[in-house]
């Protein structure tokens, strides 16, 4: 199935399913909260801020869109029973779960190494990549129960194209990128689950303003133009055609903007085609820490 024209109104009907989407108090996470709200799904809003997560949930009830549920964690402070906890509330309140979309980010600070503070690159680590990696895992039981369920990744592209002075960011997005292509190789084989990304490029977001104070953006698409991206691998996309990376610019564009994630079959690891006795580089156990 070929991408959405983004010259087209998207319609799509997500009656009935459960998305939740991290960040989405932010400028990409609150769009796609509202469409997949108007598209009839019911949203789980994830955030930092109680008020500003009250806030969406009034004005999702105001525009008729089903009751949504309030997920407030700080992704720096809370760990593998935080996010289970959140996982079985989530189940007991709403049986399933069939879209987790990745839009949360913490940009910590740009500059030289050498000015970069070492306990803010863990921070930026924890938020972009460790509780990426927490709330996924912990959320597998619930999109397990699910028919037709899919993991969204948002890359960036200071992570596919590391440059000077972004620091533990694109450190980060790079590493968000590697914890998408891992996901897209070990779940290739799970019929009910599917794994993309999606690199929305420059867009006119909080974070695009922290970065770039003194641009012009007028002209840049906003976070509501690449939305049908994430609409379209939540509702439309099938099995066969997921494990993709999306490139939205491209998308705007009208040229192609797909690239796969899996790696060629003949690099891909031993475990991912039936060799999962296969021992590590060493022949041997795990290395630890001795």
């Amino acid at each position: 199935m070929p991408l959405p024209d983004p010259r087209a109104v998207p319609n799509i009907d997500l009656t009935g399913k459960v998305v939740l989407v991290t960040g989405a108090t932010g400028g990409l996470g609150e769009a796609i909260v509202h469409a997949c709200a108007r598209a009839g799904a019911t949203v789980v809003l994830h955030g930092r801020v109680v008020r500003k997560l009250e806030a969406l949930y009034d004005a999702i009830k105001r525009d008729g869109g089903a009751e949504p549920m309030i997920l407030p964690l700080d992704l720096l402070n809370v760990g593998a029973p935080e996010f289970h906890a959140a996982s079985t509330a989530l189940q007991n309140q709403l049986g399933a779960l069939d879209a987790l979309v990745h839009t949360a980010a913490f940009l910590g600070s740009l500059g030289p190494l050498e000015h970069q503070s070492f306990d803010r690159w863990l921070e930026v680590m924890r938020v972009n990549v460790v509780a990426a990696m927490g709330l996924t895992r912990a959320m597998l039981p619930a999109l397990a129960r699910s028919r037709d369920a899919s993991v969204t990744f948002t890359l960036d592209t200071r992570g596919l194209a590391p440059r000077a002075y972004w620091g533990a960011y694109g450190a980060s997005k790079a590493a968000l990128h590697a914890l998408a292509v891992t996901a897209a190789d070990e779940w290739e084989q799970r019929g009910e689950l599917r794994v993309n990304a999606i690199v929305p490029g420059a867009i006119r977001s909080p974070l695009r303003m922290l970065t770039h104070p003194g641009e012009d953006k007028s002209a840049m698409p906003t976070p509501a133009n690449i939305v049908p991206l994430y609409l379209h691998v939540i509702a439309e996309q099938p099995k066969q055609e997921s494990g993709v990376c999306i490139d939205a610019p491209a998308w705007l564009a009208g040229v192609p903007a797909i690239s796969s994630l899996l790696p060629a079959q003949a690099t891909r690891s031993p475990l991912s085609h039936a060799a999962a006795d296969a021992p590590g580089p060493s022949g041997g156990s795990s290395p630890g820490r001795e």
